[in-house]
């Protein structure tokens, strides 16, 4: 298949941002120029199935490894959720192993992968990882001096790990506080906690680099913390979002209908990848 290359005119080459989306057909690398969804092709062919970055550092986890760095294999094997941390890279298997790589090996300097990955830990059924925290469906549980510890609620969709922690359950979006404080109910209009409408179970919840702006998506619609201070999440009618990454001061997120879009100054613009099961966005050097 040849590589899918849709071209857009920017004006700035130097304000051009790189996105990278997992797809069951590989990772794509998309160009973002401010709040337009520009040109974009396949960065590596394989079946991914998450992908991370936290500053340049970038893993993939896909149906036969982790890869790291320029997509280097690690000899971790199959992958259905990873993150970077200060501590390297965390990776979760099938079968709920949780297991830690460390050193700079997301940098790709690390030439003894295959040898390197330490489990920490198991949980059931892994779904989203974020930093050192695990969301899963018994639960968030933290990477904390070398080992996984259970840190409360269950049915945890997603978590993020930049400053206070967030994650999301199905009905639900918490902030850590004195234990997981409830904000927000799936369905509700960003206020006290909501009821429960139809379409409405979280899918994911992210900050940006410094823990301050944070978006969680549900089936139907965006909730958007502008700042940590906010006592109220906004939404927004946006249908379809599976995950999102911070751009800068935008917000890029891709949809399970296999579209990219951004969103900045109160609105949004997409355009579609033409590729079936898109699952994570990650943006490097945020």
């Amino acid at each position: 298949m040849p590589t899918i290359a849709e071209k857009r005119v920017f004006t700035k080459r130097d304000d051009v941002v790189r996105a990278l989306a997992a797809s069951s057909m590989g990772v794509v690398g998309v160009s973002l120029s401010g709040d337009l969804v520009g040109e974009f092709g396949f960065e590596h062919r394989c079946d991914a199935r998450d992908v991370a970055a936290r500053g340049d550092a970038v893993a993939v986890a896909t149906a036969e490894d982790v890869l790291v760095g320029d997509f280097e294999p690690t000899g971790h094997g199959p992958a259905v959720a990873v993150s970077v941390a200060g501590d390297g890279v965390l990776a979760a298997a099938p079968d709920g192993t949780v297991s830690l790589l460390g050193g700079d090996a997301a940098d790709g300097d690390n030439d003894e992968h295959d040898s390197a990955w330490t489990a920490v830990g198991a949980v059931d059924d892994p779904r989203r990882l974020d930093g050192r925290l695990v969301a899963a469906g018994d639960g968030v549980h933290r990477l904390t001096d070398g080992e996984l510890e259970y840190a409360g609620l269950d049915d945890a969709r997603d978590v993020s790990d930049r400053g206070v922690p967030l994650a999301v359950t199905g009905d639900a979006l918490y902030t850590l506080g004195n234990g997981w404080m409830r904000d927000l109910d799936a369905g509700g209009d960003g206020g006290d906690p909501g009821t429960l409408t139809e379409g409405g179970a979280f899918r994911c919840v992210v900050a940006d680099a410094d823990g301050e702006r944070a978006v969680a998506a549900t089936d139907a619609a965006v909730f958007e913390r502008p700042d940590a201070t906010a006592t109220e999440w906004v939404r927004h009618d946006e249908s379809g979002v599976v995950d999102a990454a911070f751009a800068g001061r935008h917000l890029v997120a891709v949809t399970d209908g296999g579209e990219a879009r951004v969103y900045a100054d109160g609105g949004w613009r997409g355009r579609t990848l033409g590729l079936p099961d898109v699952r994570a966005v990650a943006v490097p050097g945020e």
